[in-house]
Parts: C-alpha cells; structure tokens; sequence
C-alpha cells in the first residue's frame, strides 16, 4: 500500500518487521506433523467506496495486480479484484453490508459465508495480471461500516509466492485458502491497532481505530492449511530492515571492487526507505499545494490551509494570523514582540466535536510571553520542534489561558510550531499536534512543516493583498457613491449599484439625488466612458459638480451645459453621459434632460403600462458644441421613474433594443416594494451573460403631495402684510391640526416676511406652507441678494432674524429663481 510502505519509518518499520514474525501464532502443523507456516506475508490492500470504485491503491496492489495507482483508483472495483462477492448486486437495493455468498475456497471447502450477512468474504482466485501470465490471489473483504466514504477494505496476497517466501516451507500442504478467525484473541492485535492508522489513506487516528476494530471484530485474516489447521497472517510493511539493506550495500560495493558482478537480490527490487520517504512528502506538498489558495477570499484561504494538513499531517492545526493581517490592513511591520496580539483563525483537529471548540474558540486574539515556542517561533522565524509536551511545559502554555485548563488537550503530543512568512515577514503561525499514540514530528517533518508554511504563507499573503486592494477599491467607491436616503419629499427612492468586474471594484457610474426648493427633487444618473481608478476619479469630480449645480437650482439644461463646459477644463479625454430630472411633487411633473444617455423609463400607476421616454438624446458631456433640451412630462401619484446606465441593458453581440425591452417589462412587474422592484429587474437582466460594464439603478416613486397639504398667499410690499402672513399661518396649522408648531413658526415667519418687505422692489412676496414629511416653509422675492448669517455684537440692532431661523429650525437655505431668491425653513412634525 502506498501509505503502507512508504511510511514504515526508521521508528516504526524496524520494529515492525521484527514484530511481524514474533507478533503470528505458534506455527501450525499440517497432516503429518509438519510445521506449517510463520503467518508472515506481504498484502496488498485496497479501500473500496460506497460507488464500488477503488479509493485507495497500495504499492502492493501495484505488485500483485500489475496496475499503476493513477489506473487503479477511480475503477470499478470489480474490474481490478476478484472481489464480485462481497459488492451488492444492486446499488438500489442492497445497502453496503449485506454481501451475497462467494464461494472461491475450492471443491470440498466450506465457504465463510453463509446466507447474505454482514460478515467479511474471502476467496481465491487464478487472475491475469499484466506482470505475469496467471496469479494465484488470496483475498479478504471486509465491509466497514460508520461515517465516511469507505465501504469496503480489501486484504490480497499471492498464494503462488508463499511458497517461495518461505511460509509454507517444509510443510506437506495439501491446499492453502483464505479464511478469518471469528471471535478469538489475535496475538497482534496490538501491533496491528498502532501501524494501520499509518498505511490508510487520509484518515484519521478515530477513522483508522474504528476500521481496526471492525477487522478484528468480524475476524482475523488467517490462512487455513489442509483444512485442518489455521495461522494468522500478519501483514509484511514491505520494506527492509535496515541492517539488511546496509548489509545488500556492503556486498554489492565488495563486488564492485574485486570486478565481480553484483549479487542479485530480491530485496533489492524494493525501494529504499529514505527514497520512499521523501517521495511521500513530496506527493503531501503536491497535494497541499493544489488544495489550498483556490481563491483569493482571506477566510476561505485560511479554512483551506488548516483542513489540508489534517488528518493526513497531523491531528490538530491552530492557525494564528497578526491583527494587521485579520484586518485587511497593510502589511505587518517591525518584529513581533510580547505585545502582538494573534488572533486564532481557524481551528481543526480530529477529536469528538467540541473538545477543542469551546477551550480555545476560534476568534479569540491573545499575546505570547517571551518563554513559549510559539514567540520563539514568530520572532525567528523558523520551526519550533517539540516532540512530547512535559507536563512543565504543558503547565507554561496553559498559564496563558485564563479560567480554562488546556493541559489535558497538550500534555504529551509532539508539537510542531511552523512560521507563515512572505517576504521575510511573519504573518502567522501554525501550531500543530499529534496524538500522544502517533508517532512523533521528526527532523524530516520539521523540513516538511517549514516547506508547507512556506507555501500557505504565499497563499495567504496573496489573499490578503487581494482583501486589502479590494477594501481600498470598496472604500473609494462607496465614498464617492451617495448614501441616499429612501424618502424625499413626495417621492420614495431605491437604487443598486453593480460593479462590472470582481477585480478592481470600481468604475464610473454614479446615480444621486439632491434635495432642492419648493419640495423638489433633482434625479441623477452619470456613467462616465471607461473603466478603474481614472473613471471612478472623473466620475467624484463630475458629480460633485452636478450637487453643486443642483443646489443653485439651475434648469437641467443649463446644468448640463456647464457640466459639458467643466469636462472640457478636465481635459479632452473626459466624456460621460448624464440623465438628469427634477421632479415636482405638487405640480406632479417632471423636467428632464439628456446628454448621451439611454432613456428612462416610466411605469403608470394607473394601468401597469411602461414605456421608454421619449427625449432629444444630446451629445455625452466633454463633447462641446451641442445644445442641451429639456422636456416637461406629466406624471401622476404612484407613477414610477427608472432610471440606470447602459451597463443594465447593454450586452456585447446584441441589439441593445432588446435590452430596452427586458427593462420595461421587468421595470412593470408588481412588486411588494421599491427593493423588490429593483431586484426583479436586475435579476431579468443580470442574468443574461456577457455584461462587462457596471451599472448603476435608480428608482423612484413619484407619490406627489396632496393639494389639500399646499397653502400659499401673495403678501404685499407693507409691513402691516407681516401681521396678516402670521394670522394666515396660524389659521392654516390649526386646520391642519398642528397647533403644537404655530409658535415657532409665526416667529420664523415673521422674520422671513419683514426680511422680503425690506428687500423686495415691486414684484409680489409668495409665502407658502407645504405639510408633507416635514413642514416646509417658503418665502419668495424678486430681491437676487442671498440672506447669511451675520457675526452680531450685543448692541447691533439688525442681524439676528437669521440667526434665530437658524437655531429654530430643523432645516433652512435659500437658493435663487428667475425672478429672485427663496428662503425656506422646515420643522419637523410632532408624533401622531
């Protein structure tokens, strides 16, 4: 077996051969007296699924049945071994343990099995193999039953090669089968207990001990001589001592030197230990390195880099990591000393659930003191070998966990402690452990643990300069995308935002909304040609251009008249497109103009029809030279407006009509909300493959404000027109049943009015109260100077109005008209 023979080390392989012998039954006798066999022989041994195909291969299997592991595992099992018997004859209907009755004893020979049971089959069987022209197998099957995916372990030896082997020398044996020996002591019960959890294929020491207590509950392999007599077989690891391979190296060199030809012996045909040793750590490294880093998400990369060393490596494996590196910070600098805090990761081991779990849970961040292998460790950078934990050292480890006693978790393992490094700094480290009946880390499983540190630090550096570019890409784009609130005034609002790539995270697509005068709302929504950093950076500049622009109230022409001029200062390269839109709640219309952009889209409230809106297209903004258009919609309550970037609709190799036409039929689609809205159409349209660019959605649902909550009166150049304004207001908010607000509102008023009856030159002064979210208040004049607030000394006489609206009111602004200015105050609405 590959695990078999290659991990028969120095420790455990010795002994282990010496054992073999020693450890069988006292030697048989056969008709006549003779003896009849040492029980020694070497196996082949194979590990069957729950699918019937070959899982585990051994060099031995190699052996007997002349077929490379790479052919073997993955195969029918029945094509490989002579094993039909013992395999349900129906996957469906024969669960894995009741095996039917075969017979390959011979003629005269009783079967082992009888009936379909739950016992283990044997048999034999003249095979040909690739190696030699027909071999004579002996096997036994055993069904294993519990968790995992192991259903069957298959014992085969060559029954043509004991003889030659020296098992049945001397002995008048008249035919030589396969059997078990039911219920009965095995002298090498033991032995087989401690070398088998070595030679099964990634399993842990619990897997292992649960197969060899299932092998020797259902019986014994034994090898039953002249039907009379029955000898235990102990498996031969199958590599030699190593006193006989320095002895095969002495003969061989005395007879390089006398010029005589080398003697020949079959030992020599097996592989050297050391040669078999590495190559297996080799094979380990391999198979790590293809299963860890498969992605550059940090805590999967973390989970991956534990689970890979467990329980083939290992039996526990603690994964510490700095804070700077669990944070997505940058990278680590200066040495580590007794203050760093380490922050455990992940954890895995194979004891019963729990056991580890809630002494040391993962997410806890602790320091280590000077004393520990693991500061030795994370300060110089190499391995820390421990081969048994004392109880002294138990004792120091476990001082640092408070109210929890780790000593009996600890005491007794070997404990490897390996650096995680990149670039010469350490960004964690390993703690691994072996139970106390596994065979302790050695020099050549320092060197192993260093190597496969050295690989999952790689990893994990790549992973965590990815989680840290992607934190800095995310951070940027959510600073320069608006966090937009889900009401406005007579309106509601839900966006998406979509970035076109995983990498990178970042693009110039915007969307916006900016609150203006007399409860308005202006719409935006920008994509800016291209892609990365330089998109995103263009697309900060021009939307806090467009904020700026909205706030002065310019008509959405205009705004995009001086956007377009602002692009060409950028420079040349800068071109975006612009959809932008005010809404009017309490004249239940829409504004809007376009540069470059695709349409919107409106859904009727009324009968669930949507269409595309009909605009002039205009030229992208940074083009120069174009007019700009604006239209007037009408829309009614309940009417909604989408609007998004061509990201959305726009796939490579496909008219972008039909794209159109996706989104206003998802776009008229019920939903319970404005978030479910927004998902139906990104799931209509994000599903169709091939998009590349970002996208950038904005929803919003026009409700309007209710004439009945509008109120407005022209107030004439006298100042006697400022008491009547304040009877006016007082009279409306106790219609409108908020006589808690009257007070600070006919003070703020009033100062808003004797401010424009000062000011104001021959047009009318428009006072008007607007009961929506809020109360809005709105004073306008044909006077263009913007009222501020003043620095007033204690004996200045004028100054002080805004002063007090400012203190009073939730809100307050001005912003200027066609004929003039409006100031404007909101409070807000008492608790119903």
């Amino acid at each position: 077996m590959d695990r078999g023979t290659d991990r028969g080390t120095d420790r455990g392989t010795d002994r282990g051969t010496d054992r073999g012998t020693e450890t069988g039954a006292p030697p048989g006798r056969a008709a006549g007296g003779a003896v009849a066999a040492a029980g020694r022989i070497p196996l082949a041994v194979v590990v069957v699924d729950r699918e019937g195909l070959v899982s585990h291969w051994s060099r031995g299997a190699r052996r007997l049945f002349g077929a490379d592991r790479g052919e073997a595992v993955g195969r029918p099992a029945v094509d490989l071994l002579p094993v039909s018997g013992a395999l349900p004859e129906d996957d469906e209907s024969v669960p894995f343990g009741a095996y039917a009755v075969y017979d390959g004893l011979g003629p005269g020979l009783e079967s082992s099995l009888d009936g379909r049971l739950s016992y283990p089959a044997a048999g034999r069987a003249r095979l040909t193999a690739a190696s030699s022209d027909r071999i004579d197998v002996l096997w036994w099957a055993y069904p294993l039953v519990g968790p995992g995916p192991e259903r069957l372990l298959v014992l085969a030896a060559d029954a043509g090669a004991l003889g030659r082997e020296g098992v049945g020398a001397g002995a008048a044996v008249e035919r030589i089968v396969p059997g078990f020996a039911l219920h009965t002591d095995f002298p090498g019960a033991e032995e087989l207990a401690r070398r088998l959890p070595e030679i099964l294929p990634s399993m842990s020491v619990g897997e292992s001990a649960r197969i060899v207590a299932q092998v020797l509950e259902l019986g014994y392999p034994v090898l039953e001589f002249s039907q009379n007599d029955r000898v235990p077989v102990t498996p031969d690891w199958g590599v030699p001592r190593r006193a006989e391979r320095r002895a095969r190296q002495e003969r061989a060199a005395a007879a390089a030197a006398t010029g005589e030809p080398a003697p020949q012996d079959a030992e020599d045909e097996r592989e050297d230990l050391e040669f078999v040793a590495v190559r297996e750590r080799l094979e380990f490294l391999n198979e790590v390195s293809g299963r860890i880093g498969t992605s550059l998400d940090l805590s999967r990369t973390i989970v991956e880099v534990s689970r890979a060393v467990v329980p083939r490596f290992t039996d526990v494996a603690g994964t510490y990591l700095r804070e700077q590196v669990v944070a997505g910070e940058g990278f680590p600098e200066g040495v580590p000393d007794t203050t760093t805090m380490w922050h455990r990761v992940a954890l895995e081991h194979t004891d019963e659930p729990g056991r580890w779990d809630d002494v040391v849970p993962v997410g806890e961040a602790m320091p280590f003191p000077a004393q520990t292998p693991f500061f030795q460790c994370m300060t110089s950078g190499e391995p820390v070998l421990v081969p048994r934990i004392s109880e002294q050292m138990g004792h120091m480890i476990a001082a640092q966990f408070e109210k929890r006693d780790i000593r009996p978790l600890i005491t007794g393992r070997s404990m490897l402690v390996v650096p995680l490094k990149a670039r010469h700094v350490v960004l964690g480290f390993m703690i691994l452990l072996r139970h106390p009946e596994r065979v302790e880390f050695n020099d050549m499983d320092r060197v192993t643990g260093a190597e496969l540190a050295a690989r999952a630090g790689l990893v994990l550096d790549n992973a965590r300069m990815y989680t840290y570019q992607e934190s800095v890409a995310e951070t940027l784009q959510d600073s320069m995308l608006p966090h937009i609130a889900p009401r406005m005034s007579g309106c509601d609002i839900a966006t998406r935002y979509l970035p076109g790539t995983l990498l990178g995270r970042v693009g110039g697509d915007w969307f916006d909304s900016v609150k203006l005068p007399g409860s308005r709302t202006a719409l935006v929504v920008g994509d800016v040609m291209g892609h990365g950093l330089n998109s995103a950076a263009m697309m900060g500049q021009l939307r806090t251009a467009v904020q700026t622009m909205a706030a002065l109230d310019l008509p959405p022409e205009q705004l995009l008249r001086n956007l377009d001029d602002l692009a060409q200062r950028l420079g040349e390269h800068y071109l975006a497109t612009c959809l932008y839109a005010v809404y009017d709640p309490i004249a239940s219309e829409l504004l809007i103009a376009n540069a470059g952009h695709i349409p919107p889209v409106v859904v009727r409230a009324e009968d669930g029809r949507s269409d595309l809106l009909d605009l002039p297209t205009g030229a992208p903004i940074g083009v120069g030279g174009v007019p700009f258009e604006s239209v007037r919609v009408r829309v009614a309550p309940g009417d909604r407006l989408v609007m998004c970037t061509d990201g959305l609709v726009e796939v490579r190799g496909e008219d972008i009509g039909v794209g159109l036409a996706t989104l206003c039929e998802s776009a008229a689609h019920p939903a319970a909300s404005m978030d479910d809205a927004c998902d139906t159409i990104i799931r209509a349209l994000n599903t169709r493959g091939g998009r590349k660019d970002d996208v950038a959605l904005l929803m919003a649902r026009l409700n309007g404000i209710d004439p009945e909550d509008v109120a407005q009166w022209r107030i004439g150049h006298d100042r006697l027109e400022v008491r009547r304004a304040r009877a006016a207001v007082r009279e409306q908010l106790h219609e409108w049943q908020l006589n808690s607000l009257a007070g600070t509102t006919e003070l703020l008023v009033s100062e808003l009015v004797t401010n424009a009856v000062r000011h104001s030159h021959s047009w009318p002064i428009e006072l008007r109260l607007v009961r929506g979210d809020t109360l809005l208040c709105e004073v306008s004049d044909d006077d263009h100077t913007l009222p501020t607030l003043l620095s007033v000394g204690p004996l200045d006489e004028a100054g002080r109005g805004m002063r007090v609206v400012s203190t009073l009111a939730r809100e307050w602004g001005t912003s200027r008209t066609g004929a003039g200015k409006t100031v404007w105050f909101e409070l807000t609405l008492p608790r119903r």
